[in-house]
């Protein structure tokens, strides 16, 4: 089915988006691991995998519009401390929120509602992990570092 060329641009803005976020979760995960954060870098990979999840939903959707995916990443920002990482993921997540929000709205304008049925999905996703990135930074200043650090160690 021939799709929309303009919103299948937005389909490949929104896969870059999403391999630049696996990238940066992957290596933030490995840094928590490397730390001894066993709690974070499970959850963050989680994350990473669950961005993979949307990356070949988005390629799939690509290709059914008869599209071609254009893969491409945007500037990674990794961080260098357990705040950094929180701080550049919530900011990443909450532009996130900001380009699916456009491309439901961008999908309805083009009269397909599949496409928006399936950004909404990945919105609600990436909403929930605004929300973690959130809750980690308020722990962090209602507990101090060091406690939820200590909290985060092994399994």
């Amino acid at each position: 089915m021939k799709g929309n060329a303009k919103l299948i641009d937005t389909l490949n803005a929104l896969l870059s988006d999403e391999l630049t976020a696996i990238s940066q979760l992957v290596v933030h995960a490995e840094m928590c691991s490397n730390w001894g954060y066993e709690k974070l870098h499970n959850r963050i990979k989680k994350q990473a995998i669950e961005e993979m999840t949307h990356a070949d939903w988005l390629i799939e959707r690509i290709l059914f519009l008869e599209g071609a995916p254009v893969v491409k990443l945007n500037e990674v920002k990794i961080g260098k401390s357990i705040l950094e990482i929180f701080t550049n993921d919530e900011d990443a997540e909450l532009e996130a929120i900001r380009a699916y929000n456009a491309g439901v709205q961008q999908a309805s304008e083009a009269g397909d509602e599949s496409t928006g049925d399936l950004l909404t999905t990945i919105l609600k996703m990436e909403e929930g992990h605004h929300d973690w990135a959130k809750k980690q930074r308020t722990m962090i200043q209602q507990m101090g570092l060091e406690n939820y650090l200590a909290a985060q160690a092994g399994e």
